[in-house]
């Protein structure tokens, strides 16, 4: 290969739509052009004819790795039918903290579990000569600052929660990683030596390819010494400055060579030679979703569904009349999350609307909406301010100095900046006042969907603070009188945007008068039907995180009016995980159906009218509250705006719960069944690859049903661990009074912890507890044996 040829790898070009990166044809050499398509809910970049899949957390709640397998390889057969070679997914960060707004797109807060997916899922993609990417290498855990913030975390947590997942994707034989946006103890992702070279590459044998994030390359010659291979989605750094430091000597050519090796590797390893995929421009327009495909996406979307809750009311007995209610049953039926995860699907989507209407048959179905739901609320019209607002603009960030200008706007409907502040792009702030009419008297929702900081004041009062890195919409109350209100919106830009370009202006106000008049609906419909069924739903996205767990808008509000209406009412919750159920007292059913794609309706019926049980158990914890878990204070979340301390260590998840004695809502594992089980006696031995534990699992119950059972094992106390962790588990599928015996292995290095870098990997010596049961808080079953 030519110098150039060489560098044409180290770096992409741009893309078209249907893919993300391009990475060129060689022709004089026959190799492949490289096409990146996100996921992983999907073939995404706007590609057309796919399915949209349930999303990481549904398919992790399944805890079923065959299951994973299977959506591995009808994911990769679309992402190949649409010409990509490479599918940027999966995502495999480790769920820190529940409010990350990205969590939808990954599988849980335990490595071990993670690890158990991503092979299973790479391994189902590359079966049809795609390689998989797993993302973000290493320590995403969060959104907020994501592009700049420097993860403060120690060697054995790197080592025993953050690199496992990655550790187990290399060994499953994953073909790329990408590295993360943030720095690790003081680098950039994409140019620290220690994760890439040492770790990855030394310590584990990878010689694959290494990408960066889109724009997560900051350095030439220190990148390319990492050990890392190419920038995407251009070639600021690896491209032309590349080239210069290969000729002038600060990068050797055989380093070069060794790059270009690590991106060829997988295309032949994988089949990319061998199997030619079609030009993506000629099948732009194919449908490549399948029957087969949405058969299978129903089905994940049950099997990852969890049973929370069930006071005898779920499956249904045929009831008379139900009443589905919800934003979420119908036009704002949430089906996926936002950002580079997002998938427009082929067809139409099945709300849960559509689904129980569908399968009710005679039974009648009424719908009320009962809330305007999440989205952003309908813009508050000019003459609600009557002779407008008066806009006052200042070149500060805090409202001070002398006003650059001032104008009456009709309304709060900004999406450009105001030519008043147009050459401030250190940013700027602006402070609107008037009066707001309220038409009638009684509960005012307002919305704001904005690109800075911007709090709502009104007669006085703050009913809203909009925060920027959070949701894209922020709710806020107030009761109100009839007739006129002072009002008041400040306004801070965001941060300059790198390169000196302005911040992005966005300042938007929504309102609905007497939004508890749609609760009074739907209770009345309640009221009128034998069971009520309510959908609830949040929306999160790559660049946000959660401010609450609490569910956006007026949801809980409105659960509250329909229970009391008629306590034989289910919530069905699609969610992108964690949220806080103020209600939970108050309702028979409690179904949690994740983000579950295009066929969601259909999954939901089904589960319903006990067609099938919902097969899931929790990946994560719920928490009872918002400052439960890990990361309690703001410099450990979101950090101090330039570091973020993961000072929690290895408590993260439900090691924080049985570390701190708190309980949670539901603890990780967690998931009910429509039949029963009872569990046998456990025997526990040594091997000579570590340890098994066998026991036999009986179905007392009258339905077909599965059963996740569960192994963690309690190091000694030299070992330092916080609590038991998960190192083995089976799903076990039996008919009504079946039995079966299920065998857990755990191999040795399994049980190994990373004490310090000097000893590294340690079984320390003592005895070993063994518990074995269905969730992290219910380990019935208990064994010991003693491990030199």
């Amino acid at each position: 290969m030519t110098l150039d040829e060489k560098i044409a790898y180290c770096h992409g070009i741009p893309a078209t739509k249907g893919f993300t990166g391009h990475i060129p044809a060689n022709t004089r050499l026959g190799i492949p052009a490289l096409r990146l398509a996100d996921g992983p809910s999907g073939a995404g970049n706007g590609s057309v004819g796919v399915t949209q899949w349930p999303d990481s957390k549904a398919l992790a709640a399944t805890w079923n790795p065959d299951t994973a397998t299977a959506y591995g390889n009808a994911y990769g057969a679309e992402q190949a039918a649409k010409g990509h070679n490479v599918a940027l997914a999966p995502c495999i960060n480790v769920l820190r903290v529940p409010h990350w707004g990205r969590s939808f797109e990954t599988y849980t807060e335990d490595p071990y579990l993670n690890g158990q997916l991503a092979a299973a899922t790479i391994r189902g993609v590359q079966a049809n000569h795609v390689i998989a990417t797993v993302k973000h290498f290493v320590a995403n855990n969060q959104e907020i600052l994501r592009n700049s913030i420097d993860v403060v975390v120690s060697d054995r947590a790197l080592q025993e929660i953050y690199y496992p997942g990655f550790r187990s994707a290399v060994q499953a034989g994953v073909g790329a990683v990408m590295t993360s946006y943030n720095k690790i103890n003081g680098t950039w992702a994409h140019e620290n030596r220690i994760n890439v070279q040492d770790v990855l590459r030394d310590a584990w044998g990878y010689d694959g390819w290494v990408m960066s994030d889109w724009g997560g390359t900051h350095s030439t010659v220190q990148t390319a010494k990492a050990g890392s291979d190419t920038e995407m989605p251009g070639g600021t750094y690896l491209g032309d400055a590349l080239k210069a430091a290969v000729l002038s000597g600060a990068v050797g050519e055989a380093q070069l060579d060794t790059m270009v090796t690590q991106v060829l590797t997988p295309m032949i390893r994988v089949g990319l030679f061998d199997h030619p995929l079609p030009d993506p421009a000629a099948v732009v327009d194919t449908v490549v979703s399948t029957p087969a495909h949405l058969d299978l996406a129903r089905r994940i979307g049950v099997e990852g569904s969890v049973l929370l809750k069930n006071d005898g009311l779920l499956p249904f007995a045929r009831p008379r009349s139900i009443a589905v209610i919800g934003d979420a049953a119908d036009a704002g039926a949430q089906t996926h999350g936002g950002g580079s995860g997002s998938v427009t699907s082929h067809g139409p989507v099945v709300t849960p609307l559509a689904g129980i209407r569908a399968r009710a048959g005679s039974i009648p179905v009424t719908y009320a909406r009962g809330t305007l739901g999440i989205a952003a609320l309908p813009v508050v019209p000019p003459s609600a301010f009557g002779a407008g607002l008066t806009a006052t603009y200042y070149a500060s960030t805090d409202l001070t100095g002398d006003p650059l200008g001032t104008e009456t706007v009709p309304q709060l409907n900004v999406t450009a900046t105001p030519a008043a502040v147009a050459s401030q792009t250190d940013g700027w702030s602006a402070r609107y006042t008037g009066t707001f009419h309220a038409d009638v008297a009684g509960g005012y929702r307002f919305s704001l969907t904005a690109g800075g900081l911007t709090t709502l004041t009104i007669d006085g009062k703050v009913v809203l603070t909009y925060t920027p890195g959070r949701e894209s919409v922020q709710n806020g109350f107030v009761g109100l009188t009839a007739g006129d209100h002072a009002i008041e919106v400040t306004y801070v830009s965001a941060a300059p945007v790198p390169g000196g370009r302005a911040p992005r202006t966005s300042l938007v106000l929504g309102f609905q008068a007497g939004y508890d008049q749609l609760h009074q609906e739907a209770a009345a419909a309640a009221r009128a039907a034998d069971v009520a069924v309510v959908v609830l739903a949040d929306v999160t996205s790559e660049g946000m995180d959660r401010s609450t767990l609490a569910l956006p808008a007026d949801q809980n509000e409105l659960v509250a009016a329909v229970a009391a209406a008629n306590p034989r009412t289910v919530v069905v919750l699609n969610t992108s995980g964690a949220v806080l159920m103020p209600w939970l007292g108050s309702v028979r059913g409690v179904i949690t159906n994740w983000y579950a794609g295009q066929e969601q309706g259909n999954a939901v019926a089904a589960m319903l009218f006990g067609d099938a049980e919902p097969g899931g158990r929790l990946p994560e914890t719920f928490p009872a509250t918002d400052r439960q878990g890990p990361a309690k204070t703001g410099v450990e979340f979101p950090g101090d705006g330039v570091h973020v301390f993961y000072d929690e260590g290895l408590a993260i998840g439900y090691r924080w719960y049985r570390h701190s004695g708190e309980k949670p809502l539901f603890p990780f594992g967690y998931g009910l069944s429509y039949t029963s089980f009872r569990l046998g006696e456990l025997r526990v031995s040594r091997t000579p690859f570590g340890l098994r534990a066998s026991l036999s699992v009986t179905n007392t119950g009258r339905r077909v049903g599965s059963e996740v059972v569960q192994l963690y094992v309690a190091a000694p106390d030299a070992a330092r661990e916080p609590a038991p962790q998960l190192k083995a588990f089976s799903k076990v599928t039996l008919k009504p009074g079946q039995s079966t015996t299920v065998t857990l292995d755990v191999p040795r290095e399994e049980l190994a912890v990373w004490l310090n870098s000097s000893t590294g990997w340690t079984v320390v010596p003592g005895n070993y507890t063994v518990g074995v049961g269905t969730s992290s808080a219910d380990l019935p079953l208990r064994g010991r044996i003693a491990l030199s």
